[in-house]
């Protein structure tokens, strides 16, 4: 009798969700470096050469299992309420929820630090994590512009950085809490300036 064809792929998706699972759960208990191949594949059940067919290296795995976290792709926009603040403000403090859940934040701080000292993971992290959901800003900033809410000579993506940048530095560096009311004071510094009114 032969095997159904969707048998290996149920197979597949159980040893990938385990993998990714036991990658995210290690990496929280024991931290990046101490966490190795050898030791997710023991915590998934599944033989090491299960995830070198399928990665190259823990931080490749780490990698997805963190994208999957976010349950698939970014939203495909923006809030946009025609209240450019208020949109903002609504999605940093989104934000913060999330870099204040240790299944979040743990395997991003590792992936950061890593990405620092491997040029070509921090690029990969860079394209698959960042620029995406830094598009979203891009497009809803646009947005504005051409309803007039912000000047036609901005350039959205330097923007942005006025006040994702600042949260990632708060973030990753702890200098300082970060909380809805620190978000919420960036996007009116961003949007409003320092000047007097």
């Amino acid at each position: 009798m032969s095997v159904p064809a969707s048998v290996p792929r149920r197979r597949s998706e159980r040893s990938r969700r385990a993998i990714y699972d036991a990658a995210l759960s290690l990496v929280g208990e024991i931290g990046y470096p101490r966490t190795t191949i050898e030791g997710i594949a023991a915590r998934a059940g599944v033989g090491k050469q299960t995830i070198y067919r399928w990665w190259s290296s823990k931080a490749d795995v780490l990698l997805e299992a963190f994208l999957d976290l976010g349950d698939g792709p970014a939203p495909p926009a923006l809030p946009d309420t025609g209240d450019l603040a208020a949109d903002l403000k609504a999605v940093l403090r989104a934000t913060v929820d999330e870099l204040r859940d240790p299944r979040f934040d743990t395997p991003a701080r590792a992936l950061a630090a890593e990405g620092v000292v491997d040029a070509e993971l921090g690029r990969r992290v860079v394209a698959k994590l960042l620029q995406p959901s830094l598009q979203l800003y891009v497009d809803r900033l646009r947005a504005a512009q051409r309803a007039g809410d912000v000047r036609p000579g901005i350039d959205p993506r330097i923007a942005l950085e006025l006040f994702v940048s600042p949260l990632a530095q708060r973030w990753l560096q702890h200098t300082a809490p970060f909380s809805y009311e620190y978000t919420d004071t960036l996007v009116d510094y961003a949007l409003y300036g320092l000047a007097p009114r």
